[in-house]
């Protein structure tokens, strides 16, 4: 039977060989949790907060992400494109997000906040409206992506090819536009 689970604070626990139990979580706050590796599927969380968590490698096929933020998370290689699609809602405040595909994922109007997202794949990914402040994006893939509206303002170590993605009203920085030259070789000075 799976459980239901509303405005809980659930801390310091670890969840890599006794899992979370399957079922619905509400409003419910994770802090200094543990859940490398372990398996969230089918799992839906509404309203909830993870704080200083460690989610690296989880399971999260047909999880459901409604609204959910993720704050000084440790993230590495999940897959949100294996995400329950309704009313998926993230958001990301000081989090590493390393090497995590967002593939083909609908995710317009997500903040990214002071994270990581190296080696990220956004490849045909909608962030229509999205804000990447203050985010490395080392080796992220952009391909295919619809980025109108984006703000990139802050964000660093990027490339994003204007020819294979939508950027129309994206916004850039002097310091960043040569994210967008890149692959002309060209010599920005200034």
């Amino acid at each position: 039977m799976e459980v239901y689970v509303t405005d809980k604070k659930i801390g310091e626990r670890t969840f890599t060989k006794n899992p979370l139990e399957k079922g619905e979580y509400e409003y419910c706050v994770f802090s200094n949790c543990d859940f490398s590796n372990s398996d969230l599927s089918e799992i839906v969380f509404s309203e909830c907060k993870f704080v200083n968590c460690n989610l690296s490698m989880a399971n999260i096929t047909e999880t459901a992400l409604r609204n959910v933020q993720f704050k000084d998370c440790k993230m590495l290689g999940i897959n949100f494109e294996n995400c329950n699609e309704f009313g998926f809602e993230i958001s990301f405040d000081n989090c590493v997000i390393d090497h995590c595909l967002f593939f083909q994922t609908k995710i317009r109007n997500t903040l990214f906040e002071n994270s990581q997202l190296r080696e990220t794949d956004f490849t045909e990914c909608d962030l229509s409206n999205s804000v990447f402040e203050n985010c490395d994006l080392t080796r992220a893939v952009f391909e295919n992506t619809i980025l109108e509206g984006v703000d990139f303002e802050t964000a660093y170590n990027f490339i994003i090819d204007p020819e294979f993605n939508r950027i129309k009203s994206a916004k850039f920085s002097i310091g960043n536009v040569s994210g967008l030259l890149t692959k002309y070789d060209i010599e920005i000075t200034g």
